[in-house]
């Protein structure tokens, strides 16, 4: 599926920052980009740093000449700012606008237009990002492929779903900062601690990762934990004294969230 010619993002905030650079870096996979002068600093650099990209003070000459638009606004402001624009029927927008429905983005677009809503991660700017994609469209999980790779999901739910484990970044930097201080409460350096764990878990998600798309988790927990070995204690202790619990508890609180749940 071939990339737009010309993609524009309003809104320039960190998301359209890391797409911009993943799409720019080279071999650059876009031959134009405009973002919007909303954010100075952020426009001024990625301009600096890319001769590909042009900024706008105006919202409209964005969507008049891309043939692809990103909306990445915050929420707060979202209708404020789209509702005042003219788009075409047929034209791929792609919204990454958090916690907010599509019906209501539909309603303040007021055009036919090819609505998909994506939650980029900021990995996207190194094109290692894995992207939700709702619903399925060819035309935007182009675009998150270069980035790294979309998944599009047949249904909100799957969409909410995915939404939902996203809230797993910062508790994955939570559990190497307490085996970090773990460690240094037991005499390691935290410089030294730190330098073995990250790669530790990057070669582990790199091991997911080769296991390709039929991996079994459960199946590779047992393949790295001999019977009766320090790895099954360490994951049994974690499972029977709530650990395993405390983290789908917390995961249902965040899809109740998502969805608007008691």
């Amino acid at each position: 599926m071939p990339l737009p010619r010309k993609i524009g993002f309003i809104g320039t905030g960190a998301i359209t920052d890391a797409m911009v650079r993943g799409l720019l870096a080279a071999p650059a996979a876009v031959p134009h980009v405009m973002v919007s002068q909303r954010s100075a600093d952020i426009s001024a650099r990625l301009a600096a740093d890319f001769p590909a990209v042009l900024v706008s003070s105006d919202n409209q000459a964005i969507v008049d000449g891309c043939d692809t638009v990103v909306l990445a606004i915050r929420p707060q402001i979202a209708e404020e700012v789209i509702r005042p624009l003219r788009f075409c029927d047929g034209q791929t927008v792609i919204s990454v606008v958090a916690a907010t429905g599509r019906a209501a983005l539909l309603d303040w677009i007021g055009a036919d237009v090819r609505l998909s809503q994506a939650i980029p991660l900021p990995f996207v700017a190194r094109r290692k990002g894995v992207t939700a994609v709702y619903p399925p469209d060819a035309d935007t999980a182009a675009v998150f492929n270069v980035l790294g790779n979309a998944v599009e999901c047949e249904t909100k739910a799957e969409y909410d779903l995915l939404a939902a484990v996203s809230a797993l970044m910062a508790t994955y930097f939570g559990i190497l900062h307490r085996t970090t201080e773990w460690l240094a409460d037991n005499g390691l350096p935290e410089e030294k601690g730190r330098a073995y764990l990250a790669p530790l878990f990057s070669s582990l998600s790199e091991t997911a990762l080769l296991a390709g798309k039929d991996v079994d988790f459960i199946a590779m927990s047992h393949e790295f934990a001999t019977k009766g070995g320090l790895n099954e204690q360490v994951f049994q202790d974690f499972d029977r004294k709530g650990g395993s619990d405390a983290l789908k508890q917390a995961l249902d609180r965040v899809l109740n969230r998502i969805t608007g749940s008691a």
